[in-house]
């Protein structure tokens, strides 16, 4: 394979690079009031926007802009020709996505698919203190609302509110410039962004205009609230002992709360292995665990990250893979405390260059389908859309094991769709009339 040279200082650094291990953050949501004036004030902040060439130098935060369709409608730029799904927005895509019951849009946190949010801003600091500066930039925007704030972080743990380890298992995109880790899937930086050659050979035509789109990535908001509470007590009620609650988390997961995958591990968590970026997703599924006995077939990463298990190869994995960006808000939960009726979740941002092929097909048929991997209609029992009467089955010998009646844990709270153009599009949308 010839070698692949993406235009890093074009592209949105977000898409290419994770932010610092642990960091500070907020994600912004602006209304535009006066399209002109928001253009002289986008202009203003174009330099501090941060680009993948950005992510090797040391700066002390990231700056990233996206848009919703109305967003680029009310600037007066054509979208005319970008995909039904982005011109529809997320919450019409209810059906396919999952967001029923208590997820439904109609109980979304406002402003979240009302067709009010028309910018997006990610800020992403190491030190509390670093986040002053962009969000005064942000602050200063004319021409503009803020409509939503939701401030964020990863703790140095890197552990999400249910006490698992997060941000394990996302694909190596090629070209990128960093190194990959072992046990990453090599992924054609075209099925993340637009432009460049993907996983079929070939490079998908553009929406127009080009000098919009290219080198930018379509981009999935959630806020995801997580029921910590609830997670436990169904542990609890569920388990033979305190040692199988452990067990029963991780066979819902498929790793230990370390980050420890069962495929290596088994039996009992490993800390050193789960601490490991080296050694902690370094796994595949067939030869091994064909049947699950290890990790379920419907634990939750074994349905997110299918790996080689569809077929025996990874390839065929490989076209559904997406860039993910999460961070918690909200405190956590003490060990042992009830429910204190505070809200904790986390900010999912997924990123890809297809709606439909990536985010919207994970959601529908490997999160909230079995039939891709024999188990009927259970759902992911950890994001699922479980209604209290879920069902996921864990191999065992001699007798396997089921665990039925689970309940939601994760309520979606709200969402967007939007894109991410590259820096040159960015200074092109300042500049247009209208």
């Amino acid at each position: 394979m010839s070698e692949i040279r993406l235009e890093l200082g074009d592209i949105q650094g977000t898409v290419l690079r994770p932010g610092p291990a642990a960091y500070r953050g907020a994600f912004l949501l602006f209304r535009i009031d006066d399209a002109a004036a928001a253009k002289q004030a986008l202009r203003g902040v174009l330099g501090s926007v941060t680009s993948a060439a950005h992510m090797d130098q040391p700066r002390p935060f990231t700056f990233n802009i996206a848009f919703t369709r109305t967003g680029l409608e009310t600037l007066g730029v054509p979208h005319e020709s970008f995909p039904r799904e982005f011109r529809d927005g997320m919450a019409a895509r209810k059906d396919v996505l999952g967001d029923v019951g208590d997820s439904d849009p109609t109980r979304w946190e406002a402003p979240l698919g009302t067709g009010d949010v028309h910018i997006g801003i990610v800020i992403i600091a190491a030190e509390e203190a670093d986040l002053e500066r962009p969000l005064a930039l942000a602050g200063g925007f004319k021409g503009v609302s803020q409509v939503y704030r939701r401030d964020v972080h990863v703790p140095p743990d890197g552990k999400e509110h249910f006490g698992f380890r997060e941000g394990i298992g996302g694909p190596y995109i090629i070209g990128s410039g960093i190194d990959a880790l072992p046990g990453q899937d090599h992924v054609m930086p075209g099925e993340f962004i637009l432009g460049y050659q993907d996983e079929s050979g070939q490079v998908a035509p553009l929406p127009a205009p080009e000098i919009l789109t290219r080198n930018g990535t379509f981009v999935a908001f959630r806020q995801c609230a997580t029921h910590v509470a609830e997670f436990r007590r169904y542990l609890k009620e569920h388990a033979r002992s305190p040692e199988d609650e452990e067990l029963l988390a991780a066979k819902i997961v498929g790793r230990w709360r370390s980050g420890a995958p069962l495929a290596l591990t088994p039996d009992q968590d490993d800390p050193d292995l789960g601490a490991d970026p080296h050694r902690n997703n370094d796994f595949t599924y067939n030869a091994t665990d064909p049947d699950g006995l290890r990790v379920p077939r419907g634990a939750h990463i074994r349905r997110v990250n299918p790996r080689d298990s569809l077929t025996g190869t990874i390839v065929d994995a490989q076209i559904h893979r997406m860039v993910r960006r999460g961070a918690l808000y909200g405190p956590p939960l003490p060990e042992g405390e009830t429910d204190d009726g505070v809200e904790r979740g986390l900010i999912f941002i997924f990123m890809g260059a297809s709606l439909t092929r990536q985010f919207e097909f994970i959601q529908q048929v490997w999160i909230n389908n079995g039939d891709f991997t024999g188990l009927g209609q259970e759902k992911d029992p950890l994001v699922g859309a479980n209604d209290g009467t879920g069902i996921h089955t864990i191999p065992a010998h001699p007798l396997r094991r089921r665990l039925t009646g689970l309940p939601r844990f994760v309520t979606v709270r709200g969402g967007e769709y939007l894109f991410m153009p590259g820096l040159k599009a960015l200074n092109w949308i300042t500049i247009q009339p209208g």
